[in-house]
């Protein structure tokens, strides 16, 4: 019998140490490596495996496939996964416990009709499901469910049934017996997956697993699981609000960062069709401290709500509080304030928030984020009929972004008025933007911006 090998692998990078260490030597997280059992290969399998001899074929010979992209009927899902589920793929869905991962499951497979749903799930009974989806009001009669979670079972069911769809709910819960350890280590949840996905690939049918999320906000289990998969969509939002969001971080048939907006109703999760007026509904005009940021999401423009508190500390060092934005950046932004605009908020505490839970990432926040800060500074409001969006730079000076005509139609679209843009994308105008009913206003500074929108 083969000796059993005890190796601690770091569930933040996937790094292998042979022995126990606090740190991580590869990612220098802490508290990140588990001990795994790993029972090595004989001599008689390691040579059966590479028996095979690889089939080389020239670039040109390879033969197009005739996948198809199978819609979902769920117009915000389909945007996310970059126009429906493609063929013999593998999509990771992973979000907190109680976010909608299993209702969005129980909600897709009535839409795939008549192909056949295969839902495997190794955390709730049959019953529980059946009356989850009798409180929702799902009738799927092609929804076939299976509570298991042995991988040989489960593979061997999968090849004689042979579904379109298939769930697993959730690949923490499946084990396979040829590993000693036990379900949701790091060496069942890779293994499982590697021979769901396999199969997936042979067998031509698509593959959804359900992933959770650990208390640090990642995928439990390897960093691999994620490089394994063809598409990772990212449940956002907290269990107490209506809205979720679902974003695609990774997509090899798709555009990445798209979102798809959810809302959880008694029925389920219900799509929103015109999400940025989710995000800025229910703003104050009359109270100074917001601004609208004609923000880009993918392929989508959004308009979302952007608030700034400041006040006076009572502490002689001041608060820099970020929800959505990055903190870091803020520094930045708020450095440029005191030395290009001589604002003194060196002694205020200042609090930013994306209102609607979103998270901000590219450099065209920078002049919402400003705006919102100075507003709340000077306690003036921003014009509420404006919309802004722009990178500042350290000079002080407004720099381009990207993909400005899609922001200016939102902004037009929800009755703005007046679009605040770096000066540089308002010299080569389209003239169908030009006949808009909303004004383009082209800045080169952050000091002309803000008066444009009547702030300094």
């Amino acid at each position: 019998m083969a000796k059993v090998v005890t190796k601690y692998i770091c569930s933040n990078c996937g790094a292998v140490s042979l022995k126990y260490q606090g740190k991580c030597f590869e990612c220098q997280s802490w508290g990140t490596l588990q001990e795994t059992h790993v029972e090595p290969e004989s001599k008689k399998q390691r040579s059966a495996s590479s028996a095979g001899v690889a089939v080389v074929q020239n670039l040109h010979d390879v033969v197009p496939s005739e996948f198809q992209r199978i819609l979902t009927g769920m117009g915000e899902l389909d945007r996310v996964l970059g126009g429906g589920l493609m063929q013999a793929s593998a999509v990771l869905v992973g979000g907190e416990p109680g976010i909608g991962k299993s209702t969005l499951m129980l909600h897709l497979a009535p839409r795939l009709a008549p192909a056949k749903v295969l839902y495997i799930s190794g955390e709730e009974s049959p019953n529980q499901i059946r009356e989850r989806a009798r409180r929702l009001s799902i009738k799927a009669e092609n929804l076939w469910l299976v509570p298991e979670v042995n991988l040989e079972r489960i593979l061997a069911l999968i090849e004689r049934e042979k579904p379109a769809l298939v769930i697993i709910d959730s690949i923490q819960t499946v084990h396979s017996e040829e590993y000693q350890s036990s379900a949701g280590t790091i060496t069942q949840i890779r293994e499982c997956a590697a021979s769901l996905i396999r199969a997936a690939k042979q067998q031509n049918f698509i593959l959804m697993i359900i992933g959770h999320i650990t208390k640090e906000g990642a995928l439990a289990g390897p960093k691999a699981l994620e490089h394994m998969v063809d598409t990772v969509l990212q449940f956002e939002g907290e269990g107490y609000q209506r809205y979720r969001i679902i974003r695609s971080v990774k997509n090899r048939f798709g555009s990445t960062n798209e979102i798809g907006v959810f809302r959880m109703d008694e029925t389920g999760l219900e799509e929103v069709s015109n999400p940025s007026e989710f995000f800025i509904s229910g703003r104050r005009t009359d109270v100074a401290g917001n601004s609208i940021l004609a923000a880009l999401e993918g392929t989508r423009a959004l308009l979302v709500e952007v608030q700034a508190l400041v006040s006076k500390t009572n502490y002689s060092m001041p608060q820099r509080i970020s929800t959505g934005f990055d903190l870091k950046r803020m520094s930045i932004i708020l450095a440029v304030l005191e030395n290009r605009l001589h604002m003194e908020t060196w002694g205020q505490d200042v609090f930013v928030k994306i209102a609607g839970g979103l998270k901000l990432a590219e450099p065209a926040a920078d002049l919402a984020i400003a705006a919102a800060i100075a507003s709340g500074f000077m306690n003036r409001p921003v014009d509420p009929s404006t919309v802004c969006c722009g990178e500042i730079g350290l000079a002080g000076e407004l720099r381009a972004i990207s993909d400005s005509e899609r922001r200016i139609r939102e902004a037009a679209h929800l009755g703005f008025k007046r679009i605040v843009l770096p000066e540089a994308n308002t010299r080569e105008l389209k003239p169908s933007l030009k006949k808009l009913p909303v004004t383009i206003a082209g800045c080169a500074t952050l000091r002309e911006a803000l008066e444009e929108m009547n702030i300094n």
